[in-house]
């Protein structure tokens, strides 16, 4: 085997792997959500940039779902961006199920992005609140 060399050989991997939940009102978001958690010296897992808005219903929605909660074990941490959604909900809810840590993010305009607390968060309609996790 010979021997490559490559800047990405030296670069130290981050330790920290983040799944960014966000209701698909915020879809247009997502990159900056992306460079937003890179900033942070955080990987992320979009699932925006991984499956599109479920892949345009190419797939059943359960599938692109299953690959979320996976992702979501996989992740080390939840943020949530933007208004809580149904779906985001349950990835909160699974995320304290397996002791992660989740964090709060507001959109404060279309490019600036600020950490809440569990109390500032808005719910999208019909969406039940989080009791938050003690």
């Amino acid at each position: 085997m010979t021997q490559q060399s490559h800047r990405a050989l030296t670069i130290k991997p981050a330790d920290t792997v983040v799944f960014t939940a966000m209701s698909k009102k915020y879809f247009y978001m997502r990159f900056f959500v992306t460079k937003f958690t890179l900033e942070q010296g955080v990987v992320p897992i979009n699932p925006f940039t991984s499956f599109d808005y479920f892949l345009l219903d190419a797939v059943e929605r359960d599938t692109v779902r299953r690959a979320n909660n996976t992702l979501v074990v996989r992740a080390d941490e939840l943020w949530v961006f933007g208004d809580i959604a149904d779906g985001v909900r349950a990835e909160i809810v699974q995320a304290w199920q397996q002791q992660k840590t989740v964090r709060f993010f507001a959109f404060c305009d279309d490019k600036h992005i600020q950490e809440i607390m569990i109390d500032e968060v808005v719910y999208e309609d019909g969406v039940k609140t989080v009791a938050q996790r003690r």
